[in-house]
């Protein structure tokens, strides 16, 4: 009898040592995964709140079906101001429009019209028969042919132009065409003249 007896004891124990082992295995398996929340400072869970997004300002002009103003995400492209303002209308030129270029906060972008006579920005002038420009040329909507309209601004400094400009936003004032790679204060006082903002 104490021989059978020592053996259930056995037996129990070990048995109870089993079921305790895969116990601690199963808890232990448990709580692994929330071992990186409880790995914070003062023992408390903190999760990332997401950045909220940034948003910038543009103004839609020209061959687009719903000019105006529109708020766009930060990193936008010229593309993307475009759809936002109802995409471009059957007389738009986007072969002169780089969609790719990122648009920034106050920038208007343009939409040129392809018309009988040419290319025509809203509000710039046309081209006379001379090559010359008949009226002044607005500095922040003006495409690059007429640009290259000007005297001595060739189609190299006009692609310079509209590079900042879609860079930097609309130009504040005249003199800010003196920042222009190939436009200098000599150039700047003969360009003076023929430009409108």
């Amino acid at each position: 009898m104490p021989d059978v007896s020592r053996r259930r004891a056995l037996a129990y124990a070990g048995v109870v040592f089993a079921v305790l082992l895969l116990g601690g295995k199963a808890l232990s398996a448990r709580e692994t995964p929330s071992q990186p929340a409880e790995a914070a400072p003062g023992g408390l869970a903190i999760e990332a709140e997401p950045a909220p997004v940034r948003k910038v300002t543009v103004h839609v002009v020209g061959a687009v079906r719903s000019p105006g103003l529109y708020r766009l995400n930060d990193g936008s492209r010229v593309d993307d101001a475009i759809r936002r303002a109802g995409g471009e209308t059957p007389k738009a030129a986007l072969d002169l429009v780089n969609l790719a270029a990122p648009v920034a906060d106050g920038q208007q972008v343009v939409v040129p019209v392809r018309t009988a006579r040419g290319l025509q920005a809203p509000g710039a002038s046309t081209a006379g028969a001379s090559g010359g420009p008949v009226g002044r040329v607005h500095l922040n909507s003006a495409t690059l042919e007429e640009l290259d309209t000007l005297p001595g601004v060739g189609p190299v400094t006009a692609q310079k132009i509209l590079d900042y400009r879609t860079k930097k936003g609309a130009f504040g004032s005249l003199d800010e065409l003196d920042a222009v790679p190939g436009i200098g204060p000599t150039r700047l006082e003969q360009l003076r003249e023929l430009l409108d903002l």
